[in-house]
C-alpha cells in the first residue's frame, strides 16, 4: 500500500489497517476472542502470548488510530480515564508535579484529587490558556503539562504549539493533550509539537456510542515500550470486541466530523440570536475570544458547544427535559445529539463555587451536536423554549 501521507483523510480511515484474515479472506479483521495463545514450541510464539499483553484486534485498532495521529505508536486503553491513568503511572513518581487545565474533565480532577494524589504525585490547576500563567507555576519537578483544548465544557483553548515549546525548554517536562473534542483529523496535536495525544475513543471514533476506550499516541519509541509495560502490568487493554466495533467507526470518522462541525455552527449561530439565550460558547462564533486561536491550531470548529439561558437554574434545566429530538445523556461524539448540564454530571464534584470561578454556572448546558438533520434540532429547540420559556418571549 502507498505511504500513509499520501492518503486523504477518508481513504486514509478505511485503508490504513490492510489485514484481512488468512483463512476466509474476510474483508473485517476479525474480533479475536481470545484469553490466551498457543505456543509454536516452548518459549516460541508468533507475537502474542496472552490478551492482557496484546490482541490482534486490539492491535489493529492501534494500527488505525496511530495513521490518523500520524505516527506509527498508539496504545488502546479500555477507557479515556484508564489510558490517562496508565500514562501517569508510566511517567510519574511520588514527589512529580503535574499541571493540569483549570478547566478539564471532571473524571480527570477526580483522577488526580482522589487517586493519584493519595501517592505523592502533587498537581497544580492553571489557566492553560496563558502561557505566563503555566510558565509561572513550572517546578523543578514538574513532570507533565495535561492540558484538554478545547476544554470541557467551556471550549476554553490552550496554544498547543507554544506550551509544547515551553514544556521542551526545560528538562524532562512533556506535554499531553485531550484531544477527545477534536480528535487528530481535525487537531494535529503530535505535528502541533506534543508529546502524547489522547483520545477517549468511547466518543468520535466510535461515534455511536457503543463502545467504552481510549488511546494514546506519540512518536517515542521509549515511552510507548514504558506504557506498554504498565498497561500489561495493570490489565488496562482495550477489550476484543470494543475494539472490533471501534475500528467500524473508525472508517466514517471524516464524513461524520465534518457533519458534525457543519451542523454545531448553524445550531451555534441559532441559539445565538435568540432572545432567551443569554451566552454561546462555540470556537467559531465571531464573538468566541479566542477564535483567532482556532483557526490557527484547528482544521474546523468541532461539534461541541455549550449555552446559558436567559432563565433560572430551574427552568434551565426543565428546558433540558422538554427537548424531544435531542437526549439528555452524558458522553458525546455519537451521531446522535446529547445535551447534558455539567453541574450535575461531568462536574458535579466541584462546589458551586469552584465551577463558578471556572465559567461552568449550575444552568450551563453543554450540546454534543449530531448528525441528524439541522432543521430538526433547531425546531427541537424552539419547542422546548415555547414549552417552557413561552418561546421568543
Amino acid at each position: 500500500m502507498p505511504d500513509r501521507p499520501d492518503f486523504e483523510p477518508s481513504t486514509l480511515v478505511i485503508h490504513s489497517n490492510r489485514s484481512y484474515e488468512k483463512q476466509s479472506n474476510s474483508i473485517l479483521f476479525p474480533i479475536h476472542q481470545t484469553a490466551t495463545y498457543i505456543h509454536e514450541s516452548v518459549g516460541v510464539t508468533k507475537g502474542y502470548g496472552y490478551s492482557r499483553g496484546a490482541n490482534p484486534t486490539v492491535n489493529a485498532l492501534e494500527q488505525a488510530i496511530a495513521a490518523i495521529e500520524g505516527t506509527e505508536h498508539a496504545l488502546c486503553f479500555r477507557s479515556g480515564m484508564s489510558a490517562i491513568h496508565t500514562l501517569c503511572m508510566a511517567i510519574l513518581k511520588a514527589g512529580d508535579h503535574v499541571i493540569l487545565s483549570d478547566v478539564i474533565y471532571g473524571g480527570t480532577m477526580r483522577l488526580f484529587k482522589q487517586v493519584l494524589g493519595n501517592f505523592g504525585i502533587e498537581y497544580t490547576y492553571v489557566d492553560t490558556s496563558s502561557i505566563p500563567a503555566v510558565e509561572a507555576q513550572l517546578r523543578p519537578n514538574t513532570r507533565l503539562i495535561f492540558i484538554e483544548t478545547p476544554a470541557n465544557p467551556t471550549l476554553k483553548l490552550s496554544p498547543v504549539q507554544a506550551l509544547a515549546e515551553l514544556a521542551h525548554s526545560r528538562e524532562n517536562i512533556l506535554l499531553a493533550v485531550d484531544n477527545t473534542f477534536m480528535t487528530p483529523l481535525l487537531q494535529d496535536c503530535l505535528a502541533l509539537g506534543a508529546d502524547v495525544s489522547m483520545l477517549s475513543t468511547t466518543k468520535y471514533i466510535d461515534g455511536h456510542n457503543a463502545t467504552i476506550g481510549g488511546s494514546l499516541a506519540t512518536h517515542d519509541e521509549a515511552l510507548v515500550e514504558r506504557l506498554y509495560l504498565v498497561r500489561k502490568t495493570i490489565g488496562s487493554i482495550q477489550t476484543p470486541f470494543d475494539a472490533w466495533l471501534a475500528l467500524q467507526g473508525v472508517k466514517t470518522l471524516p464524513m461524520r466530523l465534518a457533519a458534525h462541525c457543519e451542523n454545531a455552527g448553524q445550531v451555534a449561530r441559532w441559539l445565538e440570536a435568540h432572545p432567551r439565550v443569554a451566552k454561546v460558547n462555540y470556537p467559531g462564533l465571531d464573538s468566541f475570544p479566542q477564535k483567532a486561536l482556532a483557526q490557527q491550531q484547528q482544521k474546523a470548529f468541532g461539534g461541541m458547544l455549550s449555552f446559558e439561558l436567559d432563565a433560572s437554574t430551574k427552568d434551565s434545566l426543565r428546558f433540558m427535559d422538554a427537548l424531544r429530538l435531542c437526549t439528555c445523556a452524558e458522553s458525546l461524539g455519537s451521531v446522535e445529539t446529547l445535551a447534558t448540564n455539567p453541574a450535575t454530571a461531568s462536574h458535579c464534584d466541584l462546589t458551586t463555587e469552584e465551577r463558578t470561578a471556572l465559567g461552568i454556572s449550575d444552568r450551563l448546558i453543554r450540546l454534543s451536536v449530531g448528525i441528524e438533520s439541522p432543521k430538526d434540532l433547531i425546531a427541537d429547540f424552539e419547542q422546548a423554549f415555547a414549552a417552557t420559556l413561552g418561546g421568543d418571549a
